[in-house]
């Protein structure tokens, strides 16, 4: 039976090409808020870190009703590293909504998404956003559009998918792009969803059936699964059986204790719900991703898309540096393991594995940045921990390793283009396509996952701040040899205590310090780096010997440099092989796995001659 009162649609669209803000116009013009309600802007990105960085890292659920027709809006993820989110979110849907930015145009992830999408043939309704950017480009972007849509092997009917012009900030949409000024509202776009987004189908009569896409967690109700009602009807106090397709074997039984319908950026408590609805449920602590709920009477999974295997692996353990304890509200390992266990019931694209020692834990994620999300957020939260360089995850096929590829896509001022070819040719990249754009040149490269690594701040170097790259996932190759990713060396601190003026003025002359005066620092911590690849120990800790025969006011003579301090992603992609990255609730230290100088030269020596 088809559910015509229904429309579930998931919104696709590249990090920044401003999805989150149409949802909110989309849930105020459908009158989601009372008159008088204080509304939060980008009600969506409820996370801090979302907040902060204008990224989606976990798929949101909201609603809006429109014609009395109720429309369940899912927010995916744009950054590839999210993927794992993203392939199961579009089971909960019908249709996808594109969104391209008017200037910007197709970018990477929004081709990793949409691919997802066509494969599993949803209705596409297409919207290109921020018409009323200056350096729009809108036929070139419809063009690009179709382009992409053909690379990807769209059916016919997708390439005849209709195609709506918004401004998210300012809440209009027309038909007509060469008339922005027409739309005054989203009238055309909540008139095209409704027209050409398919009304999920199931049978309210036929025995329940819900497949579990996503899981959240409550204090007040435990662990909760989110998804789509399948068939049949869903009840609070309904007796259930959990079994799932890629596990055969698992057989649990449980009972609804609550369950929520999704209102405009909240949630409801509801009696029931029907096939079609999109609902979170409580009562089996134990669900998990790809589960299906059944009534007892028919136990029957529903298949399941299997998620991309991780393609990037860190080390996180417990901080042994000689601040250890100091900072963090939580250091043990039993307390890291359990924070880690906690985000794989939420995290499906993530694997924790215990690793040769008790204190330390193989986290492997889909990128630099799923990884780093984490860490920050565990950083947030009160936890000191130390994590190793990331590195690729390979595997052997035919008896040839293989390893990660990536597509880098990236938007560059022509000055610049040369720098950024030298650089990336060094680390294995290949050119695959090359436009011009308004005095910018938009360069496509493919090349190793692991040749991006501590790229990105020399990018910036490179483009004077002017560049902006993209990457995704674009499957595995033949392992292509080693790739110099760092030039330069690091300053380490030859001895413990307060980094002073007199010590930081000495070590400037032989490198760019990140440390302060005034910073405590240990011996082994790197306190800078060097222009030559080579390391160099320093000692920031040595004060000015007194002397009667000194002038009163020399030291005041003494400038240095103003430090530049790094991010968090910027730590990881300076730690060379031999090094860690202390992480603390107040401080990021790099530091070298060896903290004694002694026992590091005889490493090192020992290295050289083996």
């Amino acid at each position: 039976m088809i559910q015509e009162n229904l429309r579930n649609i998931a919104i696709i669209a590249h990090v920044d090409h401003g999805k989150t803000t149409l949802v909110d116009q989309m849930l105020k013009q459908s009158g989601a808020f009372r008159s008088n309600q204080q509304v939060a802007e980008r009600v969506m990105d409820s996370g801090a870190i979302e907040r902060e960085r204008g990224i989606t890292i976990l798929a949101k659920n909201c609603s809006c009703v429109y014609k009395g027709v109720k429309i369940n809006i899912v927010d995916t993820p744009g950054h590839a590293d999210f993927g794992g989110e993203v392939e199961r979110v579009l089971k909960m849907v019908n249709g996808v909504l594109l969104l391209v930015d008017a200037a910007e145009g197709c970018m990477p992830q929004t081709r990793f998404v949409l691919q997802k999408a066509l494969q599993q043939n949803l209705s596409l309704v297409i919207a290109v956003n921020k018409i009323d950017r200056p350096d729009a480009r809108i036929q070139e972007v419809i063009d690009e559009i179709l382009e992409l849509l053909m690379d990807l092997g769209a059916t016919d009917e997708q390439l005849d998918s209709p195609m709506v012009f918004c401004s998210g900030r300012n809440g209009t949409a027309s038909y007509d792009w060469t008339h922005p000024e027409n739309g005054t509202d989203l009238k055309p776009l909540f008139d095209t969803i409704l027209k050409y987004v398919t009304p999920p189908e199931g049978e309210p009569e036929a025995p329940m059936q819900m497949l579990v896409s996503s899981v959240d967690y409550n204090d007040f109700v435990g662990r909760m699964g989110v998804g789509r009602v399948q068939n049949g009807i869903i009840k609070v106090g309904q007796a259930v059986q959990v079994c799932d397709w890629h596990n055969p074997d698992l057989h649990m039984t449980g009972r609804i204790t609550k369950l929520f319908d999704f209102k405009a950026n909240g949630r409801e408590p509801i009696e029931q719900a029907a096939a079609g609805d999109i609902v979170a449920f409580a009562g089996l602590p134990d669900i998990s991703i790809g589960n299906t709920v059944c009534d007892p009477s028919k136990v029957e999974p529903l298949p399941f898309v299997k998620i991309n295997d991780p393609t990037v692996e860190m080390t996180f353990s417990v901080n042994d540096s000689p601040f250890a304890g100091k900072e963090g509200k939580y250091v043990t390992s039993r307390q890291i393991r359990d924070r880690l266990q906690r985000e794989l019931l939420k995290d499906v694209a993530l694997r924790v594995e215990d690793s040769a020692t008790n204190d330390s834990f193989r986290v492997m994620g889909r990128g630099e940045m799923h990884l780093s999300i984490l860490i920050e957020t565990m950083r947030r939260e009160g936890y000191e921990l130390q994590v190793s360089p990331p590195h690729v995850l390979t595997h052997e096929e035919n008896g040839k390793t293989m390893e990660p590829m990536e597509r880098v896509v990236i938007d560059v001022p022509e000055t610049y283009q040369g720098n950024v070819m030298t650089a990336l040719g060094a680390r294995k990249a290949i050119l695959m396509n090359m436009q011009m754009m308004n005095n910018r040149s938009r360069l496509e490269f493919r090349m190793p996952s692991r040749g991006l690594f501590g790229y990105r701040s020399q990018f910036l170097t490179d483009t004077h701040g002017e560049g902006i790259m993209n990457t995704i996932f674009d499957g595995y190759e033949e392992w292509c040899g080693p790739i110099a990713t760092r030039s330069s060396g690091s300053l380490i601190s030859f001895d413990t205590g307060d980094a002073v003026t007199y010590g930081l003025f000495n070590a400037q002359q032989r490198g760019t310090l990140i440390v302060t005066a005034g910073e405590k620092v240990y011996e082994g911590e790197v306190v800078g780096y060097t222009p030559t690849g080579e390391d160099i120990t320093v000692n920031v800790c040595k004060t000015k010997h007194l002397t009667n025969t000194r002038a009163s006011g020399s030291d005041d003579a003494l400038r240095l440099i103003p430090v530049t301090k790094f991010s968090l992603e910027g730590c990881l992609e300076f730690l060379a092989p031999d090094e860690l990255l202390e992480v603390t609730p107040e401080n990021l230290r790099i530091r070298k796995r060896i903290l004694d100088h002694d026992l590091r030269m005889k490493a090192t020596s020992k290295k050289s001659k083996g």
